[in-house]
């Protein structure tokens, strides 16, 4: 019970200024105020208005927003975000394009359990629909997961990886951005020794901590800075009343957020105040540019303990994936088992979160696999965003990687298909 009260201070501040939000509007907009021609209430409304958005949001799990695509044939097809496997801590659900052609590009996105939902990747999943079958791991916000449903560690990550891949089958091209690189690249070497038909047809890794030590950044400093217990005391808390996961021990979302703010301060203080000079002369739209952005940014979401540790403490601290030590269920999973998928590093020559040498050590693990399934890119210029949803994505690096799909297609066929 040590750490309900700190939780639920934390989401009794937001409800406040959500609150406090949603009153100055809503005295802003009473018929009498506009009888008095003072740009004050206007101001205030102004202020109301952005408060009540940004701290609604913190605690609202974005739609994905994708309702149709127009194809090929020049007519809109309603796209269905379907669950094809359903568990605790997280889904696989396919986007299905009803009524389009069928595509032999078959795509698993493993999207970061890093204290953001995977709808991150909107816009990366929207750059792929019109050549590929989407699926992408869905993760559950770990205040809404009973206690009962036991814990969720990198082992149980990796585990659930595994059952995906195994679900989809062997023609399937996984892409995994940022914080999972390391665990989809387990999971890969251990369905090589475990399951061999089930291995994916090519893998790739886009600007993941593979060997965090080939190139320190601030996330790698810090992690070795900080022991394990003073990350427990300083991070952990337990969920509060308000939520299912009442009594689970988590990473709150909107701890993490407060951090992030923080190192940036100035920034967003200066965004948030233009917003509201914008909702004063009424220039603010529901899906201008500053909504999209925060409306992401700051729908949070808690993370399991165990998992934030178990990935600190064995992926930053031990290096347990650089130095091929990584053990699941007891049994140690050696990359070097890796030998018929063809493997993809992507990273950004800018990249302050996952530099330059680190994802591509991948590569360096993968001992057992013949060069000429091994590909690298290094985008010049382009920040840890831009690799997988800005503009280096869309105009250099989502061509490259359909390329690499394309010339790995085929490799491993469905049993069924080989019969």
């Amino acid at each position: 019970m040590r750490y309900m009260a700190t939780y639920d201070l934390m989401e009794t501040v937001r409800n406040t200024n959500q609150w406090l939000g949603a009153t100055a509007k809503a005295f802003a907009a009473y018929p009498g105020i506009s009888m008095v021609p003072n740009p004050v209430f206007q101001w205030m409304g102004a202020w109301g208005e952005v408060t009540e958005r940004s701290f609604a949001r913190m605690v609202a799990k974005p739609d994905w927003g994708i309702h149709s695509y127009t194809c090929e044939d020049g007519r809109d097809h309603i796209v269905n975000v379907e669950k094809v496997v359903e568990r605790d801590f997280g889904d696989l659900i396919h986007f299905n394009v009803q009524g389009r052609p069928d595509t032999t590009r078959k795509v698993l996105l493993v999207a970061p359990m890093s204290g953001h939902y995977a709808t991150l990747l909107r816009s990366t999943v929207i750059s792929l629909l019109p050549d590929c079958e989407v699926y992408v791991t869905d993760w559950h916000n770990a205040r809404d997961i009973p206690v009962s449903a036991g814990k969720f560690d990198v082992e149980d990550y990796t585990l659930y990886l595994v059952e995906f891949m195994r679900h989809l089958g062997p023609d399937t091209h996984v892409i995994a951005v940022c914080q999972p690189a390391p665990l989809t690249l387990a999971a890969t070497a251990y369905l090589a020794e475990e399951d061999p038909s089930a291995q994916p047809s090519s893998l790739t890794l886009i600007g993941g901590p593979i060997d965090p030590d080939a190139a320190p950044t601030e996330v790698t400093d810090f992690g070795n800075r900080v022991t394990m217990g003073q990350l427990e005391e300083m991070m952990i808390q337990r969920v509060g009343f308000k939520y299912p996961g009442v009594g689970r021990q988590v990473y709150p979302g909107l701890l993490q957020l407060s951090s992030f703010m923080t190192m940036n301060a100035e920034t967003h203080g200066k965004a948030f105040m233009d917003q509201i000079h914008r909702a004063t002369r009424g220039e603010a739209r529901d899906n201008d540019r500053h909504n999209r952005f925060y409306d992401e940014y700051l729908a949070v979401m808690d993370m399991p303990a165990e998992f934030y540790l178990s990935t600190v403490e064995r992926v930053f601290k031990n290096l347990e994936i650089a130095q091929n030590k990584f053990v699941v269920n007891g049994k140690k999973v050696d990359i070097g088992k890796i030998t018929d998928v063809a493997v993809k590093t992507v990273e950004g020559a800018k990249d302050d979160i996952s530099a330059p040498g680190q994802c591509v050590a991948a590569l360096r693990l993968c001992t057992g696999l013949p060069e000429e399934l091994k590909a690298s890119h290094l985008e010049p210029g382009a920040g840890h965003y831009g690799i997988f949803a800005g503009k280096s994505w869309r105009s250099n690096i989502r061509p490259l990687v359909l390329e690499f799909i394309d010339a790995n297609n085929g490799r491993h066929k469905p049993a069924a298909a080989a019969e």
